[in-house]
């Protein structure tokens, strides 16, 4: 027994000083340079470790390398395409023992990683040395494959850490470059047939990232296997979470996806991008769906995205290659576009005398330059809906429009259109291709409501009623005003049962026909008064087209039915002046028994001017023509009569 315990204990002694002295007798220099020079030898660039080197064997065998470098490649901008302050490394004894490679510790402290191109398009990360003999399209596919893994091979990594340093890429063709740094990363894997886990965060553009991501199997991902992958994404400006799977190494993407965040405007000037916007727009957003991204194409199906008070459901397509292409189906709900609209411009301060208040104020023409160049960046194939929309001060009803674009032309179809209490099909096609842009327009509108719609379209509120608006418009420019100016084409209009705002012209006619009998007790009631918004002319029809050239319509077929009048006439409306310009010709009907009077006479006629600025519009009759016209049937009258005499005395 005695003899046993000193064999016990002398093992013990000699395995002690092995481990004390194996640190002495374990030639580390010899062993870092054999290790250089097997990875020169094998990727043909310099491994270099100008720091101290370290080896303990107890409680484990640990390797600690510091000032560690591994060369760029020759045509790279840096000297070392990966550098770090430490390298340690920890491996438990037991798994030596047993055969299997096990980490218990790899800690990264401080890397400096450069990921990079050429200008030539060659990436620095590509560091196994190739054949002389020219690569083939199937080498190549073979090289890029995925690996097979050795039968039995496996790898256990315990804690797997990266602290601080940074990550860069660039490209060598285009100049961009994207950076992350101050890692704090943890990278669990207790085989690569069981789940990893990396939890930790990184800095992008001085903004702070928490992540966190399971993939399923390693080995499949490997392999080139279909894997499962959860990961989720927070930081101030948004939080992102994917749930899906990647197949044919990462070539072909599926899963559901969730994106949120406070702020679009934060984002943008994260970005660098001083996003103009009101108070109230642009800030919480949401997007979640099913996505599929499949080689360039990029699907999002069910989806429903929010920004601020909008809701957004439907559907979409991107393709991702030389030229981007969208397609999408989406309803839009109820949208708002006000908060999303630049404001106008105030008009400079003119030396005239103040408005007084509640003085109606002249409308001025936005001229802001407009920047339709963005339409030439992509092709779109895109079907709206919506239940209801606002933009400015016009209001749609449910509606349905389509927008195809294709080199920077655009085609806007109104498929389904309701608003002011009518419906309408239409279109509008702008090409942006190059500026001046030209845009036209064909639209037919039936059973509207003309007082609100074009009180909120141009600012005219004096024509009420019921009615069609038909136009085929076309236009060039850059800015609203330079639109308005520009205006040419044909517009027709046709109200029944309606009025025009701001006189009484059937009052004003008959004030008119006792002047002309010799009754002036009417001059002390304002026969020339101006605008009056509490007078209104009824009508019982009101038709008419426009000619337009430069953004003045003109008019020559107008035709107002009336109880008490008939009415026709033509003139002028300058859009760019936003001014009125009209000569009617009225006629009084004789009985004031109304449309269900048998008499179809139009009585007395005057002349009667329409003519001032949109908001200030003024009626005033044209006595001088009145007269003439007079004297003109009384001539008339008396000719027949003399006629009539003189043939009742030749026929006896």
């Amino acid at each position: 027994m005695n003899r046993f315990v000193k064999v016990i204990g002398g093992v013990v002694v000699v395995a002690v000083g092995a481990v004390v002295a194996a640190p002495f007798l374990i030639p580390t220099d010899t062993i870092i340079q054999q290790v250089s020079e097997q990875v020169e030898n094998t990727t043909g660039r310099k491994l270099s470790i100008a720091g101290e080197s370290q080896l303990t064997v107890f409680p484990s065998l640990s390797i600690e390398l510091n000032d560690v470098a591994f060369a760029n490649m020759a045509s790279g901008s840096a000297e070392n395409m990966v550098s770090m302050e430490q390298l340690a490394v920890h491996i438990p004894w037991l798994s030596l023992l047993s055969g299997e490679a096990k980490l218990e510790r790899f800690v990264i402290r401080n890397p400096n990683i450069l990921l990079e191109t050429d200008n030539q398009g060659k990436a620095n990360w590509q560091i196994m040395p190739t054949t002389a003999a020219a690569p083939t399209a199937q080498t190549n596919e073979a090289a890029a494959g995925p690996v097979k893994l050795p039968q039995g091979f496996d790898v256990s990594l315990g804690e797997v850490a990266i602290y601080g340093g940074q990550l860069t890429y660039l490209d060598g063709v285009t100049g961009a470059k994207q950076q992350v740094s101050d890692f704090e990363l943890i990278v669990a894997l207790p085989s690569l047939f069981k789940p990893l886990d990396v939890k930790g965060g990184l800095t992008y553009q001085q903004q702070r990232f928490e992540l966190n991501t399971q993939v399923d199997t390693p080995a499949k991902a490997i392999e080139g296997q279909t894997f499962n992958v959860t990961q989720t994404l927070a930081s101030a400006l948004l939080d992102l979470e994917f749930n899906g799977a990647i197949a044919q190494q990462g070539k072909d993407i599926k899963g559901s996806l969730k994106l949120a965040g406070d702020s679009v405007k934060a984002i943008t000037q994260w970005q660098g991008i001083d996003l103009k916007a009101k108070d109230n727009a642009f800030n919480q957003f949401s997007v979640s769906g099913e996505m599929h991204l499949a080689g360039e194409t990029f699907k999002l199906s069910a989806f429903e995205a929010k920004l601020d008070a909008l809701a957004i459901k439907g559907q979409s397509q991107i393709d991702l290659g030389a030229r981007l292409n969208v397609m999408a189906d989406i309803d839009l709900g109820m949208l708002d576009l006000n908060p999303y609209l630049p404001e106008s411009p105030e008009k400079p301060a003119e030396p005239a005398q103040p408005a007084e208040p509640g003085e109606p104020q002249p409308i001025v023409w936005d001229d802001t330059p407009i920047d339709l160049s963005g339409l030439n960046a992509l092709d779109a194939d895109i079907k709206v809906r919506s239940t209801g929309l606002i933009a400015k001060e016009i209001k749609l009803g449910e509606n349905q429009f389509s927008v195809k674009l294709k080199d920077g032309k655009a085609r806007l179809g109104l498929d389904k259109f309701n608003a002011y209490e009518g419906k309408g099909q239409g279109k509008v096609v702008v090409n942006a291709k190059r500026a001046p842009y030209q845009i036209n327009t064909d639209f037919s509108l039936t059973d509207i409501n003309a007082e609100p719609l074009l009180t909120d379209a141009v600012g005219f509120d004096k024509v009420l009623g019921k009615g069609s608006i038909s136009w085929a418009l076309n236009t060039q420019g850059q800015s609203q005003k330079q639109f308005v100016s520009a205006l040419a084409g044909n517009l027709a209009f046709s109200f029944v049962d309606g009025g025009v705002k701001g006189a009484n012209i059937a009052e004003m006619m008959r004030k008119g026909s006792e002047m002309l009998k010799g009754d002036f007790s009417s001059l002390k009631e304002g026969l020339n008064a101006d605008f009056d918004p509490n007078q209104k002319t009824d009508f019982s029809a009101l038709t008419g087209t426009f000619t337009f050239k430069n953004g003045v319509g003109t008019n020559t077929d107008l035709n107002l039915a009336s109880p008490l009048l008939r009415i026709t006439g033509s003139g002028e409306v300058d859009l760019p002046k936003t001014y009125v310009n009209y000569r009617l010709v009225t006629g009084l009907v004789d009985t004031i028994e109304g449309q269900a009077s048998s008499d179809d006479s139009t009585g007395f006629k005057v002349p009667l001017r329409i003519k001032g600025p949109f908001h200030k519009v003024d009626y005033k009759l044209d006595f001088g023509s009145a007269a003439k016209d007079k004297a003109k049937e009384e001539a008339k009258e008396k000719v027949k009569d003399k006629l009539k005499d003189k043939l009742k005395g030749f026929f006896g």
